[in-house]
């Protein structure tokens, strides 16, 4: 029952998590709830009060958003500036998979560990002695430490899962870059086509690019920007021959074409270095998984046969 509680507990600060960084993605795009609410009301034609507008609203707009929200606002006053711009850099690293500020995640952590071990101190504290076979003073502490640990942890599988699936698309990427300059279209207009035939992280970031050069940025200080936001080497080599091409006055296909190549050495490198890897992962599953089965099926009757003889001859002698 213990464990089945702290799974709820658990799966509730996600949902927590998640609700805040929705609700920080939709104030974004606008400046007052209330006001957005008071403009539908009044356009349906009913006079409603402030009050009731705001009762209006979900629970997790009225009470769980502004309690995460709160608590990041206090807890960026006594952090430190270069660890809120780490988390900064890691959320964008993510993909910003959550749309949540980087105070607002460091105040989760708090938030997370406080549940988990308030809850589970609640537990012990009304649990009869009887029931209970560990040690409080141990497992409260313990699961509030994993709480405090579990958002970074979490963020930071979600930077290499986006890391590899790039590194995955990349090769793909550039061929049809290479392709579409070749065939006599912009380097903007190449980056475009890749962006609207895939979906996946790769597109989206070159999307992002092109709308930032599209705002008056420059494309070398866009495609910085879009290396440093996904932290790749095989990007930001990537981005530095395109830019030293620009500035150079060097052909863009044959860079492109050069890339692409580099990017598929590199990808059938990384795979038969996993190839060689996987003798010496499989060990462990061998060692206590498949080899004892297999004595046992070798051994057994042999051990059989000879209990019974040896049990045999013992008792003939006697």
């Amino acid at each position: 029952m213990v464990w089945i509680i702290i799974g709820f507990l658990v799966v509730g600060g996600i949902v927590a998590l998640v609700i805040a960084g929705q609700r920080e993605a939709s104030s974004t795009g606008e400046d007052d709830l209330l006001a957005s609410r008071l403009v539908e009301f009044s356009e349906r034609g009913e006079v409603a009060s402030l009050e009731e507008i705001e009762l209006s609203q979900p629970f997790q707009e009225r009470v769980i958003v502004p309690i995460l929200l709160k608590v990041g606002e206090i807890s960026t006053r006594f952090t430190p500036q270069h660890l809120i711009e780490d988390t900064e850099l890691k959320i964008e690293l993510a993909g910003n998979p959550i749309r949540m500020a980087a105070s607002t995640f460091l105040a989760s952590r708090f938030v997370i560990a406080g549940v988990l071990g308030g809850f589970l101190f609640i537990i012990f504290l009304f649990a009869p002695p009887s029931a209970i076979n560990i040690n409080p003073y141990l497992i409260v502490p313990l699961f509030a430490i994993v709480g405090f640990f579990f958002p970074q942890l979490w963020l930071q599988g979600k930077i290499n899962s986006r890391q590899h699936e790039i590194r995955k698309a990349m090769p793909d990427a550039l061929d049809l870059l290479t392709i579409c300059v070749e065939a006599g279209l912009g380097f903007d207009a190449a980056m475009s086509k890749v962006s609207d035939k895939w979906e996946n992280e790769l597109s989206l970031s070159f999307s992002r690019a092109i709308r930032e050069v599209q705002l008056g940025k420059l494309r070398r200080d866009a495609l910085k920007d879009m290396a440093e936001r996904i932290g790749l080497a095989e990007m930001t080599s990537f981005v530095a021959a395109v830019i030293q091409s620009e500035q150079l006055g060097v052909s863009m296909a044959k860079v492109l074409r050069i890339q692409s190549e580099q990017m598929r050495v590199k990808r059938r490198q990384r795979a038969e270095e996993e190839a060689h890897k996987a003798p010496v992962k499989m060990i462990i599953p061998m060692a206590f998984l498949t080899f004892p089965s297999i004595f046992i099926v070798l051994l057994a009757p042999a051990a059989f046969r000879m209990a019974n003889t040896f049990g045999g001859s013992g008792g003939l002698g006697q």
